[in-house]
């Protein structure tokens, strides 16, 4: 069983940056897509980014040129870099991954609260 463990949410003011951390216990290698979705409160769990095996990567358009995926296969972890940061973007941040027998896994989430 693969457990993904985020890290490096917290209160941001606007315009500010911050970088997440999924940290998964199982090689990234064996996953097909690791991304990041977001859940506002009371709102539906939203696609943020995604990046395949391949290093394709696919950016929810709110996101677009303020946020990048990306991967490190030697650490086995999946990073979000979140900039530019709006009041929209407050959100638990949840790591996400596929493996290639088609397996989901989710991780605990991270509360990204951007607030002055």
């Amino acid at each position: 069983q693969v457990q993904l463990v985020e890290s490096g949410g917290g209160l941001v003011q606007p315009g500010g940056s911050l970088r997440l951390s999924c940290a998964s216990s199982g090689s990234i290698f064996s996953m097909n897509v690791m991304g990041w979705y977001r859940q506002a409160p009371g709102k539906q769990r939203l696609l943020v980014a995604v990046i395949s095996s391949g290093v394709n990567t696919k950016y929810a358009d709110s996101v677009k040129g303020r946020f990048t995926i990306s991967r490190d296969n030697a650490k086995n972890t999946v990073y979000l870099q979140m900039n530019s940061l709006n009041s929209e973007d407050t959100s638990v941040y949840y790591c996400y991954a596929v493996g290639r027998d088609g397996s989901e896994y989710w991780g605990q989430g991270t509360q990204v609260t951007v607030s002055s």
